[in-house]
């Protein structure tokens, strides 16, 4: 079984648990919203589309909003976490860990540290081995604009460079802390990063931004 269907059965047990007015890490999106997208991204992603072709705000997305509305009361919203437990077609390509293993342990560490949940998790190894391999290309579109290169650790996987460029720094954590820094949830990343001091003043400000 691959791990994305693991890290979907915890995601479900968190949305059960967790207030669906509660804010997460994605700007201006509840829980419910953000199920909402999740939902619509494996199962009608052209509404999608249509939402970001329109370029609202976020929060205000038309699609998104239609069916976060629909999550409004306990039953609408236990339906909508039934039908994102229930998984996309058995041939559907989001099935596969390349296709939303980041993805979903993202959008869950938005609900979780969202609701303010401190404590990290400890992922299976195989897991981590999993997110860590599938992180690198995220992780370059993430550090694209980095005015340094960029270098991850992952103790006792290795490491990767994901922006060449000198001089450059090294970004060192726990593989879910490195999926939340590489993709923009980098006040909520627990990371060490070394470096040259330019290097690292000038990467902590870029990452500020």
């Amino acid at each position: 079984m691959a791990w994305v269907e693991t890290e979907r059965a915890q995601l479900v047990r968190t949305l059960r648990e967790t207030d669906p007015f509660a804010p997460t890490l994605c700007e201006g999106w509840d829980v419910r919203r953000l199920l909402a997208h999740l939902v619509l991204r494996e199962h009608a992603p052209w509404r999608i589309a249509a939402d970001v072709a329109r370029r609202p705000k976020p929060g205000q997305e038309k699609n998104l909003g239609a069916e976060a509305n629909a999550a409004g009361t306990p039953q609408g919203y236990a339906a909508l976490v039934d039908r994102f437990a229930a998984g996309p077609g058995r041939l559907s390509p989001f099935r596969t860990d390349a296709a939303n293993l980041v993805e979903y342990v993202i959008h869950h560490e938005d609900i979780r540290r969202g609701a303010g949940a401190a404590a990290a998790r400890q992922l299976p190894a195989g897991q981590q081995q999993a997110l860590w391999k599938q992180l690198g290309m995220m992780a370059r579109m993430g550090y694209r604009s980095s005015p340094v290169g960029v270098e991850l650790a992952l103790p006792g996987f290795g490491r990767r460079r994901v922006k060449a460029g000198s001089p450059s720094v090294l970004v060192s954590a726990d593989v879910v802390e490195l999926a939340l820094h590489a993709m923009g949830r980098r006040a909520a990343a627990n990371v060490s990063i070394e470096g040259g001091g330019d290097a690292v003043r000038a990467f902590r400000e870029w990452a500020a931004r």
